[in-house]
């Protein structure tokens, strides 16, 4: 019986590995974990559907990052065979808010990200971001660089399994940022807008975001990026019973403004990093148009 088994398992290994082979022609780095591929990061710039079909073959990926205009709706409906991800990340998909309903076939999912979502595409609003609800494991989701605005964080509300949210250069009002004071996170970054050219863009984070942010009564952990803020954020910072982290980035802060938050939160840890003034003008100034 030993001997058939040998047999076997020696018989099965060229086909298997070949079977690795054809995946990593594709550009793939593959990652193998007690004999199965576990962990693949692929770009899909150039797949045809038959490259999806046979990155979707490989059931056992727990760990999947994946870039490229070519990932959309029907695309996606080849990789919905992976229900043993945990970890998925993405960049620049094409996917219409329909085809958010293709997520409900990964449970399993702990942690997701788009960046760039669809990048002014008209056939995606954010409205399809609901379809997460479907997804019972999900704790951690990104949504960044995307022209979607208050109809994605709407939606994004309405994922109360949710623990940690991060959010930059999106194209939400400041109103659009209320639905999140209904999730129960214990983590969140938030970051500016991105201005369109030509166009009057209303910030959609500055020291009025902060009576939002003071209704998330969980938070642990918080990552203020790409604004210019004072000491007058004081109050709604120490309207957060929990936190004890809190991350200040490539904020236009005065270092006293910095210490008063540092003395009002003595139980909190405060990282900050001065901006020179040169980054100043270039990020907030031009860039940002803050």
């Amino acid at each position: 019986m030993k001997q058939l088994l040998s047999v076997i398992l020696i018989a099965a290994a060229p086909s298997f590995a070949a079977d690795v082979e054809s995946l990593q022609k594709l550009g793939a780095k593959v990652t193998q974990t007690a004999g199965v591929v576990t962990q693949v990061n692929v770009k899909c710039d150039a797949f045809t559907e038959a490259d999806f079909k046979t990155l979707g073959s490989f059931t056992t990926i727990k760990d999947l990052t994946i870039s490229g205009k070519t990932i959309t709706d029907d695309m996606l409906a080849l990789l919905t065979g992976l229900t043993e991800l945990e970890r998925l990340s993405s960049d620049g998909i094409q996917l219409t808010d329909d085809g958010y309903k293709h997520f409900a076939a990964f449970k399993k999912l702990k942690s997701l990200s788009f960046f760039h979502p669809a990048f002014r595409s008209e056939k995606f609003t954010g409205s399809g971001l609901a379809e997460l609800k479907a997804l019972p494991n999900l704790e951690r989701l990104t949504f960044a660089g995307s022209t979607a605005g208050d109809a994605a964080l709407e939606a994004i509300g309405q994922l109360t399994q949710l623990k940690e949210f991060r959010t930059w250069h999106t194209a939400q009002t400041q109103a659009g940022n209320a639905p999140l004071a209904k999730l129960s996170l214990t983590g969140l970054r938030i970051g500016q807008r991105l201005p369109e050219w030509g166009k009057d863009s209303p910030v959609s984070f500055d020291e009025s975001t902060m009576e939002t942010i003071s209704k998330i009564k969980t938070l642990e952990s918080l990552e203020l990026t790409e604004a210019r803020l004072t000491a007058k954020i004081i109050p709604h910072l120490k309207a957060l019973p929990k936190l004890a982290k809190l991350k200040i980035e490539t904020v236009d802060i005065s270092d006293a403004d910095v210490e008063a938050i540092k003395a009002a939160l003595p139980n909190c840890k405060v990282d900050f990093k001065q901006m020179t003034d040169a980054e100043k003008e270039a990020l907030l100034t031009k860039k940002l148009r803050l």
